[in-house]
């Protein structure tokens, strides 16, 4: 049996009714069938609720604009492979040998897949209390960093693009490549004749990110 790592038993306040389950969420596809695949989904959903009903109580006066701006930073791939890696993770999560060889137990995807499992397998084993216990604990960090709302830069650029009329931006995926586990993308962004920009990323989501940040330093 696979040890669990200690913050579940401590975010439980005892030890595991299921520890399978938990070890289910720490299995990436590349190692066997019984994957984290339907526990990441609902972990998704779980984190969902529950950094939104945060930022709901923690910022009762602001527009659901803002709000919108906060959670999307909060949930995205990036902040929660970034809680995994805080808390140990990626040492934990079960690979196949091709996949550990080729370091999936690092890329922000599957670091941010096993996050939302754990978070899935915390709500069935004892509710929603340890997994909102677990989010504000281990999301903190990420909240109080923000000062103000975040802008996305996708938003930023398409705010941008409007007051200085340059049309609207276009993305155009220019490849993907990298094993199955660990894909790459490679976006690139349009203003018409204003200018473009291409980045890459684990996912498509995340080089468009990066690929509207450099086109909007460009054109600022």
């Amino acid at each position: 049996m696979t040890q669990l790592p200690p913050f579940i038993a401590e975010t439980l306040g005892r030890a595991p009714s299921d520890a399978k389950l938990f070890e289910r969420a720490l299995t990436h596809g590349s190692h066997g069938r019984e994957t984290y695949e339907r526990l990441e989904f609902l972990g998704d959903r779980v984190l969902g609720l529950v950094v939104a009903h945060w930022l709901y109580e923690r910022f009762p006066s602001e527009p659901e604009g803002k709000m919108s701006r906060r959670y999307n930073a909060l949930v995205a791939r990036e902040t929660c492979a970034d809680v995994g890696r805080d808390l140990d993770l990626p040492r934990h999560i079960r690979l196949g040998r091709q996949a550990r060889e080729d370091h999936a137990n690092l890329s922000d995807n599957v670091v941010g897949d096993v996050v939302e499992a754990v978070l899935g397998a915390l709500f069935i084993d004892g509710g929603l209390e340890p997994a909102d216990r677990f989010v504000r604990t281990n999301w903190a960090p990420f909240l109080e960093e923000q000062k103000r709302a975040p802008v996305h830069p996708k938003s930023a650029l398409q705010e941008r693009a409007a007051a200085k009329n340059l049309g609207v931006p276009a993305y155009e995926l220019v490849s993907r490549y990298g094993p199955h586990h660990a894909p790459r993308f490679k976006v690139k962004v349009t203003l018409g004749r204003h200018g473009e920009a291409e980045a890459e990323g684990a996912s498509k989501q995340e080089a468009e990110t990066a690929a509207a940040a450099a086109l909007l330093e460009k054109i600022s």
